[in-house]
Formats: structure tokens, C-alpha cells, sequence
């Protein structure tokens, strides 16, 4: 090879490398969003589902992944595009009784879920021999400190190195030693059950996987960012990474759980439940690094789910608003994520709370009032007058609509077999 060819192949390894550079630098609100929704709760639900019914939930993992990926690829375009929030929007497009109405649904799921994040700061404390009554008040204050104190850039950069805590999941399926084959075949060939407890599940892990402040965190934050319509490509890969990256994690703790638990009839509640059964299965590294991910979740989303909150409240007071904003540019929203923080931290060391309860049932709630935020979606993101040539399209417009009507069938079914089930009929 010639110095000229030399200097050519060089340069274009450069050129790729810096074409590469933007969509490396886009990561952030995507992959924080989908990470998040893999917190106390989700893991929760995707071990309880491995230890229940083995493998037979992985391929309702992959669907669901599909469906995270198209429902916050929506809510960020909306922010690119308009540069506005969801409940900015929400707001300005529908009647007031409507807006109320679906802001009150997000509040009532979120705020559960805050509460949900700190029972599993500590749990996951306790697993390590800390007092919960240690952990989670100075979890509180140090993601106060970190919020009020902090620019959004800055936020951002320790979010996603708490995201890293995820792949202590990935190492854990090793450990348990899967049955690769059987892996395969439960995720090619789905196997629907009709009785109340698999589908029961099946919502949960919808409700977590696509949490409603997933959606609100992903719009806000690429409008912070400062996100247009001409850069957007960078962020849509942001968002299809994250979802990606959570979908394996999530596969990856029910494959453990089911090669370690499921075998041997051991059925768990709680993640922490999850982490301390795998101890003398699949030994003590397994359950050492079940914990250290329960912990990174939690702490994760205890950060972003005020903060997702705290934007959807201000967006809909119309008030001044923003991580990057001073106590003094923005009193309000500093005041309210304070708020929710300190309520939620405060609920969470209630004694003798009913964890799985808390847990699980808040993501059947999500599961539950889900519908309600994805049919606002689409009739935002389908408004032309809003988006412009941005609107949905074809067959992707049929995937997302699609998605609502899914969720809103499993919603409909476990209302159905609930009620039954008080009438003493069971499926």
C-alpha cells in the first residue's frame, strides 16, 4: 500500500469516527428514560414472572421492547419538533376537563412509583446490612443536592453512569447457567395462559416497561437539550439504544431467575426477595450482583421520576421550570421536586409496608392507565398542525395505534378477570 492509499484509508476511518461522534454524544434522555423503567418495580415484576412461569414471559419481553422503542420514539419527535412538553401540549390542545383528567392519571401512577423507588433503595440496602432508615434518607438528600445544585448536563453524565448498575444483570445470567436452547425457543414461540396471575404479569410488565413518566421524562428532557427537528436522528438513536439496552436487561434477569428459581418451585415477591433466593442456587456473586442492580435502579429512577413529575406539574401551571434552573429562577419547580422527594422517601419507611403490594401493584396500575396517556400521544403526535411533516406515517402509524389498543385490551382483560374473581369465578 502507497503513503497516498495509507493516508486515505486513514482519513476515512477519521470521517467515520466523527460521523459517529454526534449520535455517541445524542446518548442521554433515550437511554436514561428506557433504563429508569427498569427500576425496583420492573425487576420486581421481571423476576416474579421468571421464578412463576419460567422462560414463557420472554417473548412478551421482546414485543414489549418493540412497543417502548415506538412509544418514546413518539414522545421525544413531539419535543423535538414542537419544543414543547407533554403536558405544554396537552394543555394548549385539549378541553380542560380532558386535560385535567389525564394529567390527575399521571400524577396518581408517578407518584406511586416515586414511593415504589425508595422501597427499593431500601430493600437493597438491607440486602448489604444497611438500615433503610440510613439509606433512603441520605439517597434523598443526595439526589436533592444533585438536582438543585446541578446543571442538566451534569445530571445527565451521573444518571447514565448509575445505568451502568444494569449490567451487573447481564453478568448474573452467566452465573445461573440458562438453558440457552429453551431461552431461544420461549422467546420464538409465545405461549398465551388465561388465568389471572400470568396476565396479571404480562400488564405489570407492560406497566413498567413503558412507565407513563418514562414518556414524560424523554419529551422534557430533549426539549432541555435543546433537541430541533434537524439533529432529531441523533436523539431517535438515543432513544432505540436505550430501549434495546433495557430489553436485554430485563431478559436477562428473567432468564436467571427462571434457570435458578423456576426449576426448584421458588417463588419471589420482591427483587430483594429475587436476590436473596439465588444465594444458595446460583451462589453468592449472583445474589451480590442482583442487589448492587437493585440498588443502581432504584437510586436511577428515584432521581428521575420526581424530576419527570415535577416537569409535568409545572408544564401544566405553565410555570418556569427546568433542572438547570436556580432556586431563584425557578421557585416552584425546585419546590415541588423537594416535595415529592421528601413524601416519597417519607412513605417508603412506613413500617410493616406491604412491599409486593407496592411494587407490583403500582405497575399494575401503570399497566392500568397506560391507555389513557398513549391515545394522547398519538392524537398529538398525529396533528399536523402541531408536527408538521413529523406526523406518524404508514405502517409505523399502525404499530403505534396498535400498541394503544393492545394495552388497552390487557387492561380491559384483567379488569374482566378481577371482577370475576370477586363473584368467586376463576379462569
Amino acid at each position: 500500500m502507497t503513503t497516498h492509499e495509507e493516508g486515505e484509508g486513514l482519513r476515512r476511518v477519521r470521517g467515520g469516527r466523527r460521523r459517529f461522534l454526534p449520535y455517541l454524544l445524542a446518548l442521554g434522555p433515550g437511554l436514561l428514560a428506557a433504563s429508569a423503567g427498569n427500576d425496583a418495580g420492573g425487576i420486581a415484576t421481571y423476576a416474579s414472572a421468571g421464578a412463576s412461569y419460567g422462560n414463557g414471559l420472554l417473548w412478551a419481553m421482546v414485543v414489549v421492547t418493540i412497543f417502548v422503542g415506538i412509544v418514546q420514539e413518539m414522545s421525544a419527535r413531539l419535543g423535538a419538533v414542537t419544543g414543547k412538553g407533554f403536558s405544554d401540549l396537552v394543555r394548549e390542545t385539549f378541553p380542560l376537563r380532558i386535560t385535567a383528567f389525564i394529567l390527575l392519571t399521571l400524577f396518581i401512577a408517578n407518584f406511586g412509583i416515586i414511593v415504589s423507588e425508595f422501597v427499593g433503595i431500601a430493600a437493597a440496602a438491607e440486602l448489604f446490612g444497611i438500615s433503610r432508615y440510613v439509606a433512603v434518607p441520605v439517597a434523598a438528600v443526595v439526589m436533592w443536592v444533585l438536582i438543585t445544585r446541578g446543571s442538566y448536563g451534569r445530571v445527565e453524565k451521573i444518571f447514565l453512569g448509575l445505568s451502568l448498575a444494569f449490567l451487573a444483570y447481564i453478568v448474573a445470567v452467566a452465573l445461573a447457567k440458562p438453558d440457552w436452547g429453551a431461552v431461544l425457543q420461549a422467546t420464538l414461540t409465545p405461549k398465551l395462559q388465561l388465568n389471572a396471575g400470568y396476565l396479571q404479569l404480562l400488564i405489570a410488565m407492560v406497566g413498567t416497561t413503558i412507565s407513563p413518566y418514562m414518556q414524560l421524562y424523554v419529551q422534557s428532557s430533549v426539549v432541555e437539550k435543546g433537541v430541533t427537528p434537524e439533529d432529531y436522528r441523533y436523539t431517535r438513536f438515543d432513544v432505540w439504544v436505550g430501549t434495546i439496552f433495557a430489553g436485554i436487561v430485563a431478559s436477562c434477569i428473567i432468564i436467571a431467575t427462571s434457570a435458578a428459581l423456576f426449576p426448584h418451585g421458588i417463588t419471589v415477591e420482591t427483587a430483594a426477595d429475587a436476590a436473596q433466593a439465588l444465594r444458595p442456587v446460583a451462589g453468592d456473586y449472583a445474589s451480590i450482583l442482583f442487589g448492587l442492580g437493585l440498588l443502581g435502579a432504584s437510586v436511577l429512577a428515584a432521581g428521575v421520576l420526581p424530576v419527570a413529575t415535577t416537569y409535568m406539574l409545572s408544564e401544566a401551571l405553565g410555570i418556569e421550570r427546568g433542572v438547570s434552573r436556580s432556586w431563584e429562577e425557578a421557585p416552584i419547580f425546585m419546590g415541588m421536586f423537594t416535595g415529592l422527594l421528601a413524601l416519597g422517601a417519607a412513605l417508603a419507611l412506613i413500617p410493616g409496608l406491604p412491599l409486593i403490594q407496592v411494587l407490583v401493584g403500582v405497575y399494575v396500575l401503570n399497566g392500568l392507565l397506560l391507555p389513557i396517556e398513549l391515545f394522547a400521544i398519538l392524537r398529538l403526535v398525529n396533528n399536523r398542525e402541531l408536527m408538521g411533516s413529523y406526523v406518524n406515517r404508514g405502517i409505523y402509524n399502525l404499530m403505534a395505534w396498535g400498541v394503544a389498543v393492545i394495552v388497552s385490551l390487557l387492561s380491559f382483560t384483567l379488569i374482566v378477570i378481577t371482577i370475576l374473581g370477586w363473584f368467586g369465578i376463576q379462569l
